[in-house]
């Protein structure tokens, strides 16, 4: 039988500079050098993984489930962030196992893709799911989304200069590269076949971490990619202010608007996720990703991710595979009449996807 993460870690302790906002630049840093960038925007000091087995494995209809967590980093004030994880694997089988991450949407947990992960493990795949930042058991006794609409509104609120969390995507890549750190030393993984995907906010983390992160081989973003900044300069950013409609409700009256707007979602945006509308878009950063296989499915009628802005991503990374001479790794799929909501056609095409590049 399987028994994951219970070997001791070793790791490097890096400086954790003040996270600033910043405004977008007219026009966004080539891609290495945003690549370069984002990682130093969310540098912060490491500590060792202190994997820990939550609960005892239990094993059912021949797959093995472990729920465990591992240290991310150490804050501000000196506590230890840790991050819950669930694995389904094959049961019995002893071989290096390719892995595929996979990501919850917003106000949703790890359990919620446990379907997911039981798919890939009966693949022979070593499934993992964690709980975001302020989601699922990292805020016991919480359900939905009320602990992230706090924190990201506390994030708002913090004074101009002093050090704040980033819980809106950011602070969830930085452990998603600590997962990937992890799992580069763990026995029964294939280090060199590491897949990410996730769904709405898990599509969006997927292709911010995965992006910058070579160590990532394959990646799946679903109902996540799109042009932030297309969306604040065709007043399309609605659907996305929506997913945290308190967190913009605080900053319009803390702003003195009468409403959410797009002055609203610039200045909160350029707060808790600096450079998202510029530097850290999409459009530069899936690129990035090239020659490696890529999946992306997006809906049609998606308010939170238009189609307008999807398209000038999936334009820019399709010129990327075309200079790499990879087009046969890179497929797009956009579901007809569909809104925002993974269809099953894009799921089978996803796990194939995932499935073909990884096995």
């Amino acid at each position: 039988m399987r028994h994951f993460m219970l070997l001791p870690f070793v790791a490097l302790v890096v400086a954790f500079p003040t996270l600033t906002p910043a405004q977008a630049p007219r026009e966004a840093l080539p891609p290495e050098k945003a690549k370069a960038a984002f990682r130093k925007l969310l540098e912060r000091e490491k500590v060792p993984h202190d994997v820990r087995a939550e609960a005892k494995a239990v094993e059912k209809d021949g797959l093995l489930y472990l729920r465990w967590s591992f240290a991310s980093e150490k804050k501000a004030d000196g506590s230890i962030e840790r991050v819950p994880g669930l694995t389904v694997t094959p049961a019995n089988d002893t071989r290096d196992l390719p892995v595929m991450i996979v990501l919850h949407g917003t106000g949703g947990n790890k359990d919620a893709v446990l379907s997911w992960l039981e798919e890939f493990a009966r693949h022979g795949m070593f499934a993992i799911a964690i709980d975001a930042r302020y989601h699922g058991d990292r805020v016991p006794g919480v359900k939905g989304k009320a602990a992230y609409e706090a924190a990201i509104s506390k994030a708002w609120q913090a004074p101009a200069g002093q050090p704040h969390e980033h819980p809106f995507y950011y602070d969830t890549v930085w452990d998603l590269w600590r997962l990937v750190d992890m799992l580069q030393s763990r026995p029964g993984v294939d280090r060199k076949r590491i897949g990410m995907m996730g769904i709405s906010m898990g599509g969006i983390q997927t292709w911010l971490a995965a992006s910058v992160d070579e160590r990532v081989a394959v990646a799946a973003p679903l109902i996540g990619v799109q042009s932030f900044q297309w969306s604040l300069e065709n007043d399309k950013w609605q659907g996305r202010a929506n997913t945290i409609k308190g967190a913009h409700e605080l900053a319009a009256k803390d702003l003195g608007e009468p409403m959410v707007n797009r002055k609203v979602c610039r200045q909160l945006w350029g707060k808790i996720i600096p450079g998202i509308t510029g530097d850290f878009d999409c459009p530069n950063m899936l690129k990035l990703f090239a020659p490696r296989p890529l999946f992306i499915a997006n809906g049609e009628l998606d308010g939170n991710c238009p189609i307008e802005g999807a398209r000038i991503a999936f334009a820019s990374v399709e010129d990327a595979y075309d200079k790499a001479d990879a087009k046969e790794k890179l497929r797009i799929l956009v579901s007809e009449k569909v809104g925002h909501t993974v269809t099953p056609e894009a799921r089978r095409a996803c796990v194939a996807c995932c499935v073909k590049w990884l096995k």
